[in-house]
C-alpha cells in the first residue's frame, strides 16, 4: 500500500488543522493505521493508531483529548484531528499502516509509511 499525507502547514496556538492520509489499493480496510511525529533534533514518536473497523482507538498521552484519530474505509483516508495546538506539536506528521489486526504503538509494528506532512504551531 502506498500512503500520502496532507494537511501540515502554519498554524497559531489554539489552533486547529486535519490531516489526511489517503491510501492507495483496494485493502485499505485491512490495515491497522498510525500516526506518528518527529519535532526537529527528536526522536519519530506515537500520536494515534486506530483498528481497522475504526472502533478501536489509542491517543499518545501527550495528545489526548486535543486530537482525534478516524478513518473513512470508503474513502481509504485516514485523518488526524488536531484541536487546541500547541508550539511542542510543532513536528513532521507520517502516517502508517500495519498489516495486523491488532492497533499498536511502536514503530516496528508498522508496514509501510507515508512521506510525511510537516506542522509549524506558532506561539
Amino acid at each position: 500500500v502506498q500512503l500520502q499525507a496532507s494537511g501540515g502547514g502554519l498554524a497559531q496556538a489554539g489552533s486547529s488543522l486535519r490531516l489526511s492520509c489517503a491510501a492507495s489499493g483496494r485493502t485499505f480496510s485491512t490495515y491497522v493505521m498510525g500516526w506518528f511525529r518527529q519535532a526537529p533534533g527528536k526522536e519519530r514518536e506515537f500520536v494515534a493508531t486506530i483498528s481497522q473497523s475504526n472502533n478501536n482507538t489509542y491517543h499518545a498521552d501527550s495528545v489526548k483529548g486535543r486530537f482525534a484519530i478516524s478513518r473513512d474505509n470508503a474513502k481509504n483516508t485516514v485523518f488526524l484531528q488536531m484541536n487546541n495546538l500547541k508550539p511542542e506539536d510543532t513536528a513532521v506528521y507520517y502516517c502508517a499502516a500495519r498489516s495486523a489486526a491488532v492497533p499498536a504503538i511502536y514503530q516496528a509494528a508498522y508496514d509501510y509509511w507515508g512521506q510525511g506532512t510537516l506542522v509549524t504551531v506558532s506561539s
